[in-house]
């Protein structure tokens, strides 16, 4: 027997349902589904046809008439045999063409559901996830239903349409026997193959459990081949790998002998069947009741019943865990986003760019609150920086700002509209970003700037990449804007993102500025290129300055200080260390970090 191609849930149960909810995605060619049906019916009839020109070939070669008048019709009946026989390979092929084009644009237009329902579910979703895990369901329910429609539409369904003509000629021809031998033969291997293969799922599982620790332990033994040699455990190492290799032998063991077990009872069953049709055709055959010809066609009817049925513990296998992945898929389809446009939302409109929060009230877990009635208002055009220590809540103002999470109270208003009343994406085209941890996409500079706006022209590019302070760092590099990030943008430095980050903001243009720590994790150098462009970036816009350096932020309008999700402190910098309050604190805490390093550099 065969495995599967993918891994499977082996535990997994028949859930038909999944096939309604699949039904729309196969319905965009329903006249391609007919036609491929029609073509499978064809080609079972040429197949069961085949047996009678068998019948009639030997009959005829039995007959004791001329020769002559003998050898004509054997040769007509030799050819309609060969043309019967391409006809039903044929009709295989048109009707595996016509239905591959069905599967493949299912399969397209679920993965493109999925996708774009993926980006619509909640941040609280994707903070939750794993990526792997939800790559691998999107990959194997997309590829199950490759799997779904060819084992049931080209091997489950021709098969048992064969099986009720094969049963219906032979009651037709030879009687209720003949046709309950067959008939019984089948339902009894049909049970015996579900039974076996569900009874030896637990030595696959083994199995593939024995071979992934093996292999894991084997990769992290060489992934971790310096510490190895550093302790002089290569031997250690190796006794360790023994071990998984042996439960890997023991569990292969096992599931070769319960797959002989399988293809035995499987052997038993078919010869048992072809035994028992033989004999009774050879009685008719002796009592005169059959020809040879008809002992030929009950032979060639039970070889080709039993032959597609050999492949069906694996068929069975596969349907399971295609169902199961194909299940997935809806399941997670029908997970609701927990941030909803509200019913009949209108365009955000922004004219004056002014941001208010009205006694907002946040937590993300009914245990711990993190923001209590915070309220301030940016002012069109003007720098508000938020400042404050870990855990204050900072980041999470931007959030909210971007309604990544309903609030538990209060409201934030722009230019008087509630952003909880307007649609989400015309909300966030409003609102730029220069984020603490810049991500790029595994692609070229030039690919990850024009992410900011994707239909900006090469004009618009180059003035946002000279805006960022880019220009001259692109200029040293060989390939310049054509130059890969690498995944994540590991090939570039912290600075070097930020600046990437800030042609991105620049090139969307919007009215609403955020920057979210921007520089948080720069050294000083890098950090003073950077301000240099966040200040010509802020011209013309409403800015909210997220800030842990505080030396980042003295020019803003105002300051808002926080502390345990309230804000306790407010105004200007000169005013706030006047107060010789929290923000005081802060500015003389930061000011004494700084003072070793100068120290340090000066004496270098």
């Amino acid at each position: 027997m065969r495995s599967p191609k993918f891994p499977v849930n082996e535990d997994a149960k028949f859930n038909w349902r999944v096939l309604g909810n699949l039904w729309p995605y196969l319905a965009e060619f329903k006249g391609r589904v007919w036609l491929a049906l029609s073509c499978l019916i064809a080609a079972k009839l040429a197949s069961v046809t085949l047996p009678f020109i068998l019948k009639h070939i030997v009959d005829n070669l039995n007959l004791d008439t001329a020769k002559e008048q003998i050898m004509g019709v054997i040769i007509a009946l030799i050819i309609a045999y060969g043309a019967l026989r391409l006809a039903n390979v044929l009709f295989g092929e048109i009707r595996d063409t016509l239905f591959g084009r069905v599967t493949e644009r299912a399969m397209r237009r679920l993965g493109l559901t999925v996708f774009n329902h993926l980006h619509r579910l909640d941040l609280d979703f994707h903070l939750s996830r794993q990526t792997g895990g939800l790559s691998r369901d999107m990959e194997r329910g997309t590829s199950g239903i490759s799997f779904l429609m060819r084992f049931m539409v080209f091997n489950i369904g021709p098969t048992l349409l064969e099986i009720a003509m094969v049963v219906g000629i032979l009651f037709y021809n030879y009687g209720f026997t003949f046709a309950t031998v067959i008939l019984a033969s089948v339902v009894v291997y049909v049970v015996f193959s579900m039974r076996a293969t569900d009874w030896r799922t637990k030595y696959v599982k083994a199995l593939n459990q024995a071979d992934n620790q093996s292999n894991t332990r084997a990769i992290d033994s060489l992934l971790n081949f310096e510490t190895v040699k550093y302790f002089n455990n290569e031997k250690f190492e190796a006794q360790r790998y023994d071990v998984g290799l042996a439960a890997w032998e023991d569990a292969r063991r096992k599931n070769r002998l319960s797959l002989f077990a399988l293809n035995g009872g499987q052997a038993f069953i078919i010869a048992c069947a072809m035994t028992s049709m033989l004999a009774l055709a050879a009685i008719e055959v002796a009592n005169g009741n059959m020809t040879i010809g008809d002992f030929v066609l009950v032979n060639a009817f039970t070889m080709q019943i039993f032959m597609p049925l050999n492949f069906l513990g694996f068929v069975y296998r596969e349907i399971r865990g295609s169902l199961t992945n194909i299940e997935n898929l809806f399941l997670l389809l029908e997970r609701k986003p927990q941030i909803q446009d509200a019913p009949n939302s209108e365009s955000l409109r922004v004219k004056r760019g002014e941001v208010e929060f009205n006694e907002v009230s946040f937590s993300y877990h009914s245990k711990r609150q993190i923001l209590k009635s915070v309220s301030f208002k940016v002012a069109p055009g003007s720098k508000i920086a938020v400042v404050g220590e870990s855990g204050s809540g900072k980041s999470t103002l931007v959030k909210l700002l971007f309604r990544f999470y309903e609030l538990n109270a209060g409201s934030i208003m722009i230019d008087g509209q509630d952003i909880a009343k307007v649609s989400q994406d015309s909300l966030r085209s409003a609102i730029g970003i220069v984020p603490q941890d810049t991500v790029l996409f595994n692609d070229t500079l030039y690919e990850n700037i024009r992410y900011g706006r994707p239909d900006a022209n090469d004009d618009d590019i180059a003035e946002a990449i000279k805006l960022a302070h880019l220009d001259g760092f692109i200029a040293k590099l060989p390939d310049g804007t054509q130059t890969q990030v690498g995944e994540r943008g590991l090939k570039l430095s912290g600075g070097e993102k930020q600046r990437v980050a800030i042609a991105r903001a620049i090139l969307k243009r919007p009215p609403i500025m955020v920057f979210d720590e921007a520089t948080s994790s720069l050294d000083s150098s890098s950090e003073q290129s950077i301000l240099s462009a966040l200040k010509d970036l802020a011209q013309g816009h409403t800015s909210l300055m997220i800030a842990h350096r505080l030396s980042t932020i003295i020019d803003a309008d105002q300051i808002l200080v926080m502390d345990q999700g309230e804000i306790v402190e407010s105004g200007s910098h000169d005013v706030l260390l006047s107060m010789n309050g929290h923000y005081a604190k802060l500015w003389q805490a930061q000011q004494k970090k700084q003072e070793p390093a100068l120290s340090t550099n000066q004496g270098d």
